[in-house]
């Protein structure tokens, strides 16, 4: 059974890091786009937030909003894809979830709906 856990989450002040962690099984991720979604406290699930994917090739793309400051890699010897998020700030509060798409074309997509492999979500908590 295709499954994703992430991990890695917590509660740190302003200007801290932490590093993410999604560990797949049941399917090979080599081939796979990976990436990292985020929902905010009080919003819905349909309004998870793009933050960061990466192309089987090493290929990437950010949200605006996280340039800079945060980093996705990928270890396909490990099956694991990963969150470096530096200078952290409190509007980067949200439960993060990592998301596979293991079809179709290898153009990186920002939409949650283009992923068919979902983690069940780690608790990011930045106080000021």
């Amino acid at each position: 059974q295709e499954q994703l856990v992430d991990s890695g989450g917590g509660l740190v002040q302003a200007g801290a890091s932490l590093r993410l962690s999604c560990v797949a099984s049941g399917f090979t991720i080599s081939s796979s786009a990976m990436a990292w979604f985020r929902q905010a406290p009080g919003k819905e699930r349909e309004e998870r937030e793009f933050v960061a994917a990466i192309a089987w090739n090493g290929n990437t793309i950010y949200a605006d909003s996280v340039k800079g400051r945060i980093t996705i890699s990928r270890d396909n010897a490990k099956n694991m894809a990963y969150l470096q998020m530096n200078n952290l700030k409190p509007e980067d509060t949200a439960v993060y979830s990592c998301a596979a798409k293991t079809y179709g074309s290898v153009r990186l997509e920002m939409s949650p709906y283009r992923y068919n492999f979902w983690g069940q979500g780690t608790q990011v908590t930045v106080s000021s």
